[in-house]
């Protein structure tokens, strides 16, 4: 059953939301060759719980971490752990927090150093497939539509999209209804209403579709073995209309990244 939000229930799911934006920001200084994923992983606990908030993936579903950390063919739900970054790799930080009782979950794939130009696009198409997808979250339209938009704007550019993991409603619980694939039909699924709060997450692999889970139970990887990008934002429909709740402008920041892209889905423009 989907969970309406109040206007300040929406409010309240903002701070979580910015808790994980910050989180992100501030490890965005960090990503570099030579750092493991568990060094990652503790400074963001730390950041956290700093903010008054508690990691919202440690101990969920019994997950060990508190990020879920991803590098290259790993899709996503990949375990930190001692390994080295190197020059070239790409990593996927998905992070969540919970706040005053509501969780707030995004995420960003960065580049490690210099990567090749096949792989910057890969996330250059994957990020924007995102907003193609958060265009669609209107009051009237339907899941499908999101999916739909998604799927057909990365699969344009020649990738493929993973269908066995899905964005989701967002609450008191991590994962609520309706689920959000990034592939679909226009017209099929639930009927988006003013107050519903959603993740939409596309999961693009530079190959195949098709992927493959690891015998940790957690990490999942590409069947071919070609990088994957993730991209994730919080949003809830307000006035009819997507509005961001968390934001990558502290990730910009720390890289010294100009980008608008984010106006349109914000309250005071």
């Amino acid at each position: 059953m989907i969970k309406i939000k109040t206007k300040e229930e929406i409010e309240i799911m903002r701070e979580s939301a910015l808790v994980v934006s910050k989180t992100l920001g501030m490890l965005a200084k960090e990503v570099k060759p030579g750092v493991s994923t568990l060094y990652l992983d503790k400074l963001a606990e730390d950041f956290i719980r700093a903010e008054g908030a508690i990691p919202g993936f440690l101990g969920l579903y019994d997950f060990p971490n508190t990020l879920c950390m991803s590098p290259n063919a790993q899709v996503v739900h990949g375990i930190p752990n001692k390994e080295l970054l190197k020059e070239g790799d790409i990593i996927s930080i998905d992070c969540g927090a919970k706040k005053n009782g509501f969780y707030g979950d995004h995420a960003y794939t960065f580049a490690v150093g210099e990567i090749a130009a096949d792989t910057k696009k890969l996330l250059d198409i994957t990020k924007e497939s995102l907003y193609v997808g958060i265009r669609e979250l209107k009051a009237g339209n339907r899941v499908g539509d999101v999916g739909y938009a998604i799927q057909k704007f990365t699969e344009d550019h020649g990738y493929g999209v993973v269908r066995e993991l899905v964005g989701h409603g967002l609450g008191r619980e991590m994962h609520e209804d309706p689920e959000m694939p990034n592939y679909g039909k226009r017209g099929r699924g639930k009927k988006f209403v003013e107050g519903m709060v959603v993740a939409i997450e596309p999961m693009t692999n530079l190959g195949t579709h098709k992927i493959k889970q690891h015998s940790d139970g957690w990490t999942i990887t590409t069947l071919d073995g070609k990088p994957s990008a993730h991209f994730e934002h919080d949003i809830a429909i307000v006035n009819g209309k997507p509005e961001l709740l968390s934001t990558f402008k502290y990730i910009y920041e720390a890289l010294g990244i100009e980008s608008n892209e984010e106006d349109e889905f914000r309250a005071n423009l």
